[in-house]
């Protein structure tokens, strides 16, 4: 497992521990669980989804590929 070191406003810190105290968890606990909830997750995970996704979607990947790039287009256009 890897280590990190943060900073953190003193207020932000002592709510964390707060909170860790009251939910009875440890504070890296919470960050973990923060950060999936923000979308970041292993590697192995996003793959996994993704994979997920294209058998469920039902479409080959020249098919996948030319809808991801119309709704991009789509989307960057405002529409």
């Amino acid at each position: 497992m890897g280590r990190l070191t943060i900073t953190l406003a003193n207020d932000t810190h002592r709510a964390l521990k707060e909170a860790a105290a009251r939910q009875n968890r440890s504070m890296a606990a919470i960050i973990e669980e923060s950060l999936e909830l923000r979308g970041i997750q292993p590697h192995d995970t996003v793959r996994q989804i993704v994979a997920k996704a294209r058998t469920r979607s039902g479409l080959d990947s020249a098919r996948a590929m030319t809808l991801a790039v119309e709704e991009t287009r789509q989307y960057r256009e405002g529409g």
